[in-house]
């Protein structure tokens, strides 16, 4: 409601619309891998759509209407892609090794978000670290931070 608002305002006074998200933008392409991510084991649970959802809006600071669009674009961005090289590209050229660990962080988010990793999860992660120039001694700290605090699936 909020977003529709602003739109009206910014269109009653002049100001240019937001431009959708393009093809270069690095929140488009980190959104791309965690919905192939999210999808990796052939089952999006409501719990990771959800996570995905949350994380898009924490990290990329933009609202329920921009992330809802965003994650969109995300899922026909991953269906189009032949490979991750696509993603990783372009966030290696706009974000520092920082902001990288701050990717592959929100890649275990949604793997555990439905409480379990799936072995094809753990392994689109490892290839896309590797692709982002994350040793393994990062990858798997990052792991186990994200498994500290998440949830798991009762017995």
């Amino acid at each position: 409601m909020f977003d529709a608002l602003k739109r009206f305002v910014a269109e009653v006074a002049g100001a240019e619309p937001a431009r959708p998200f393009a093809e270069e933008d690095y929140r488009l392409a980190a959104a791309a891998l965690l919905v192939h991510v999210a999808n990796a084991d052939g089952l999006c649970s409501a719990a990771e759509q959800s996570r995905l959802r949350a994380l898009i809006e924490e990290r990329f600071g933009v609202g329920e209407s921009e992330a809802a669009e965003l994650a969109a674009l995300a899922e026909q961005r991953d269906r189009r892609a032949i490979d991750f090289y696509e993603f990783t590209s372009i966030l290696k050229r706009a974000l520092d090794h920082g902001g990288r660990l701050k990717v592959v962080e929100m890649l275990w988010e949604i793997a555990f978000a439905d409480g379990a990793v799936h072995e094809l999860e753990e392994n689109t992660i490892w290839r896309i670290a590797e692709l982002l120039d994350v040793p393994s001694r990062e990858r798997i700290f990052l792991r186990q931070k994200v498994a500290a605090k998440a949830p798991t699936l009762p017995q």
